[in-house]
This record gives C-alpha cells, structure tokens and sequence, in this order.
C-alpha cells in the first residue's frame, strides 16, 4: 500500500512540474528523475526525436554524474537498442541488455547496464521520443508496475514536448508575422530600394537563423550583392557574381533550390564559397511576373546543424516574393520616369525643330532676298563685297540650322519611317566627315515601326556615329537594320582603333544612355571591341 501511494504522490508531483516549470529541459529533467525514483532504477534518460523523426534533439539523463557523462563524451545516436525503439516504438523489457541482437554495446567509460525497461514518449498516436531505464535496484527486473508508472511519465513527457513545441511554434509565426508586416508596410513607404532590400535580408537572416543572407539584382553578364546581412559580412557588399555562379543557375531556372554541402554541388563556384565561408546554402529567385529578377541566397544555419530545412526554405520563398515586389515595382517607377523624361526631350527636340524649320530658317531665307537687292544696286566695290560676304554667312547659317533641325528631330522620321531617316543620316555623314558608309536596311522601307522603337532605334544610330567621328578614327562604317519575326535589330561596326569595354567610361561613348533606351523598351544591347580590331555595336529590341 505504501509503494502504491509513493507511486501516486511522484506521479502527482511530476504533473505539477509539467504544469509549473517553463523550462522544457527541467520538465524532462524531473521526468527522468520521478522514473528511476519510482522504479528503483539506477539510471535513467529521455530521449527526444527532432520534427523529421529520425534523429535525436536532446537526451536527458539521471545518475550520471557530469564527470561520467564527460568521460563518455558525445550522447548516443540513436543506435542499437535505442535506436530499435525509435524505428520500432513499442514499449520493452530485457533481463540483459547485451542478450538481445539488436544491441551494439556501449562506448569506452560508459557505466555497465544490464536490465532494462524502453518505454515511448507518445501522445495521439505521435512519438516524440523514448524513456529509458536500467539497472533496477538489485538486479531485479522490471515489471508490469513499472511499466505502467513510466508510461503515464512518458504521456506526460509527451505533454511537454508538444506543447514546447506548439509554444515554439507559435512565437516562430508571431515573428515571422511581425517580421512580413514590416516588410509590406516599407514596401509601401520606402522608394530607396537598398534600404527596403537590406530589411528583407536582416529579417530573413534572424528567422531562419543563417550566418549570411545576401539578395543580388542581375549586372552585365552575371550579379551584384545589394544587400547583405549578417555579422562581419559588411565586405561582401557589391561583390560580383559571375555569369557560371548558382545563383545565375538558379536564376534561369527560376527554381529554388537547397544546397546541404557547397563543397558537393558542382555548381558552385568553391572560389566565391570560400570567400563567403560557405558550407550550406539556400537558393531563391526573385520571381515578378514569371520574370527572374535576382535571388536570395542564404547561408549556413547557425547551431551546430548547418543545414537549412524545409521550412527554412518556403520561408525564404515567401521574404523573396515580397523583395520580388519591391524590386519589380521601383524598378518600374525608375522606367516610368526616365520614359517621362526621354518623351518630354523628343517632345522638346520636335518644337525646337519646328521653330529653327520654320520661324528661324524663313527669317534669314528673308535676309539672303534682302541682300540679293542690294547687291543689285550700283555702290561702290565695297560695297559689293560686303554684301557678298554677308551673303555667304547668312547661307552658312542657315546650312547649319537646318542640319541642327534634322539632328534635334529629322523630319523624315516622322513623316517616311526609320529606314528613310537612318538613310538621309548616313548620307549626310559621309559627306560631311569624308567616312564611308554602308547601311543595308533588311526591312521594307514601307513598313513603319512603333514610333518609340523606331526613335530609339534612330538615337542609338546617331549616337554611334557620333562615337566614330570622336574616338574611332575609323574609314568604314557598316549599319545593319533587320527585322526578325519578333524583334528588329540594329548593328553598327567600324574598323577603327577599338578600345578596351572594361577600362573605357561608359559615359564617354553614350553606352549609358542607350542601354537605357533600349532597357526602356524591353531590349538589349551589346558592345564589342578591343584594340586595333574595331568596335560593333548591337541593339535588338522586342516588337
């Protein structure tokens, strides 16, 4: 009887501790402690499997002391005997551990056991993990008693895992709540895309608990870091990534990927991973509209499991999604605009135009008829020669305004089309720099393009001929205008001096500028060059 209410006052006392103690490990604890107590067992220990159900996150034990446990070094695996627990989750006695097959002994100072009792930790049909208990006090078997006192400690140790985990998880999705709300309520206030890029990194870094996360935006051939979080990892920002690295892949495929070794995947530049210190990795595309617009890359999960999960991953995808936005959207503001201005320059350039045309070129038309009379009159040499004089500036005038007016806005474009514009262009480029010229248009010159394509088309021709004239000294220019199924295409090479792309000012030869027109359009462009070969230019804009 009075075992019987010792068995019962443990029970009661260890529902308590479930119920007081905010510490998961304490409740474990205790646990183990009320089981050895209560069985008369010399040892004891509970195991915890993580989420996956394959291996353990903590084990707890009792009697044995912290110099013992040191001596043995790391806690077990789950092999043997406990490991036939977790893959077989049913409750077991044994008189001799070392009798059953299953077993694989014990490492090097590890005290000696011999009887045993394995109970699961399970709650609803779930298994959390398993109970143990050895060497009963003198050398007697466990028994049905036993088995039924850690069974209610093993439900209650199922109990506080569950709800740990549940409290985990709930505090993991109030700040994965918190952390999104952030982001969307920047998304809608910030217009400066590196700081609203840089909070999405921090945020995502402190959810999936990563060492590094670093958000890239496509450059030239390959990307460039814009964002970069994470301790000491300041250096990292603007570091280039080339056109061969995982994340371009990555960005391609626009699929997510998860990378649980660096050093295994063929795919990775080992030269930047050991830059990074990288060891796992997770890979994202910002996708907008079905378009890879960058990725997210994070790496290395803090703790010692450097892998990222599961659910490390579709949280990334959902903090990639929202970066998606903010990118896809600013970088539409920054199109929107630069449109504005290029419209109110052609808008501006066409006025200009009209006036030199007709107001400017109609008043010196006036004078040179003015000046005709007088030259008609009897005077003296003088006279004359004046007249003369001024007649001759007044036609170069008015030469040089007219071909102003063709420059800030050809008329031939709006009224016959681009290839009877780039043809008046380039006739009047060979005859003014002595440079000769082949423009071969591989497009009817009656089928007219959008105006806008067709102005940007016309601006990068002129903007190449201009290069040629200031730095190619060259003696051949080839133009090449072709229309394909759903593009068209413009190609400008020369047989100049060339030059070095990588070394050359960008804002010196125009390249900027057209890169945007053509970026305006949905397009791209290329340049060619290096010394003594020349240089060609392509331009292809979709229609």
């Amino acid at each position: 009887m009075d075992n019987s209410v010792d068995r019962t006052r443990a029970l009661v006392q260890a529902g308590i501790a479930l119920t007081s103690e905010l510490s998961l490990d304490a409740v474990l604890q205790k646990l183990a402690e009320t089981a050895a107590e209560l069985t008369g067992a010399r040892y004891a220990a509970l195991a915890v499997l993580d989420p996956t159900g394959d291996n353990l996150e903590r084990f707890v034990t009792s009697g044995i002391d912290a110099e013992t446990r040191k001596a043995i070094g790391e806690p077990p695996r789950g092999r043997g005997i406990l490991g036939a627990l977790i893959h077989d989750p049913e409750i077991l006695r044994l008189h001799d551990l070392h009798d059953d097959p299953r077993s694989v002994g014990f490492p090097p100072n590890h005290p000696p056991m011999q009887t045993f009792l394995g109970v699961p930790v399970r709650l609803r049909g779930v298994v959390y993990g398993n109970l143990y208990l050895t060497e009963k006090a003198g050398g007697a078997d466990f028994d049905s008693e036993d088995e039924a006192s850690v069974e209610l400690l093993a439900a209650q140790a199922a109990v506080a895992i569950e709800n740990a985990r549940l409290y985990e998880t709930a505090t993991r999705w109030a700040a994965q709540l918190e952390s999104l709300n952030e982001v969307m309520n920047i998304l809608v206030t910030e217009f400066d895309l590196d700081t609203l890029l840089q909070l999405v990194a921090d945020r995502l870094r402190e959810l999936i608990d990563a060492r590094l996360v670093a958000i890239s935006l496509p450059q030239g051939e390959g990307l460039r870091m814009v964002a970069v979080s994470g301790e000491g990892t300041e250096e990292y920002a603007g570091l280039e990534l080339s056109a061969r690295s995982k994340s371009m892949r990555v960005l391609s495929r626009k699929r997510s990927e998860r990378v649980d070794s660096v050093l295994d995947d063929p795919e990775v530049e080992q030269e930047t991973a050991r830059r990074l210190g990288a060891h796992s990795a997770l890979y994202v595309p910002l996708l907008a509209r079905n378009q890879a617009i960058g990725v997210v890359a994070a790496h290395d999960k803090q703790g010692s499991e450097l892998r990222f999960t599961d659910a490390d991953l579709r949280l990334a995808e959902i903090f990639a999604a929202r970066a998606a936005v903010a990118v896809e959207l600013r970088q539409r503001v920054a199109r929107d605009a630069l449109q504005r201005v290029v419209t109110a320059q052609e808008l501006e350039r066409r006025r200009l135009a009209r006036e030199l045309h007709d107001e400017t070129g109609q008043a010196l038309t006036s004078i040179l008829l003015g000046l005709r009379g007088l030259e008609e009159v009897k005077d003296t040499d003088t006279l004359r020669a004046t007249v003369a004089e001024v007649r001759d500036l007044v036609r170069s005038t008015l030469q040089d305004v007219r071909r102003l007016a063709v420059e800030l806005r050809p008329t031939a474009l709006d009224d016959f089309g681009l290839v009877a514009a780039l043809e008046r262009l380039t006739e009047n480029f060979a005859e003014q720099t002595g440079i000769s010229i082949e423009f071969a248009p591989n497009l009817p010159g009656d089928v007219r393009l959008p105006a806008e394509v067709e102005t940007a088309l016309y601006r990068i021709v002129q903007e190449s001929l201009t290069n040629v004239v200031k730095h190619a000294r060259a003696n051949r220019v080839s133009i090449v205008l072709t229309r394909k199924p759903d593009s068209v295409s413009i190609v400008v090479e020369d047989d100049g001096i060339g030059f070095e792309p990588g070394r050359e000012n960008g804002d010196g030869i125009g390249l900027i500028g057209m890169q945007e027109r053509v970026g305006l359009l949905g397009g791209r462009v290329a340049l060619e060059s290096r010394p003594g070969a020349g240089t060609t230019f392509v331009a292809e804009v979709p229609l």
